[in-house]
């Protein structure tokens, strides 16, 4: 093979094998990058989450997190954890959770022991039951706000709560 000698590509070549070791260097920074995925990876393990094309039908329970962009009906019950409604998730159930956000559809009751943040293209149907709420501009809901310290029971069911425990107690 025939190589110039007379152009100005040979100095740049030199240049060029330089940047492979400076590739070393670049290995080093897949490792942060192989940091950045494994928080994602492990707040993706922590969180279930229901495909668009899928439809629920019953009782929803478990330990972790759960993002809806599908369909669900009857109840969803994840006391210590996050429930998200997705854009175009559509939810007819009451939810418990520890923190709702809805930026799809839902009707039904929503309880929080944290809060419960209805997100511009979110609409709520449905009586709040929360420590927090917040309702962006552009939201719809329809509904009740009770706002309850953490740990709160409502009027009626501390009373027979208290009843209850106090027949308990007798017995």
């Amino acid at each position: 093979m025939w190589k110039p000698t007379n152009q100005p590509t040979s100095p740049s070549r030199p240049g060029e094998p330089e940047r492979p070791t400076p590739a070393a260097p670049s290995v080093s920074a897949p490792e942060p990058v192989a940091a950045a995925p494994r928080p994602v990876s492990a707040s993706s393990a922590d969180q279930a989450t229901i495909g668009k094309s899928l439809v629920i039908k019953g009782e929803v329970t478990g330990s972790e997190s759960l993002y809806i962009d599908g369909r669900v009906e009857g109840s969803i019950n994840l006391a210590g954890n996050r429930v998200t409604v997705g854009r175009n998730g559509v939810v007819a159930a009451n939810i418990n959770a520890r923190e709702i956000v809805v930026l799809g559809k839902v009707r039904g009751n929503l309880t929080a022991s944290d809060r419960v943040d209805i997100r511009s293209d979110g609409s709520l149907t449905g009586d709040v039951v929360a420590a927090r709420i917040s309702i962006e501009d552009g939201a719809y809901f329809k509904g009740g706000i009770d706002i309850r310290k953490a740990g709160q029971k409502g009027g009626e069911d501390a009373k027979a709560a208290a009843s209850s425990e106090t027949t308990t107690a007798r017995a």
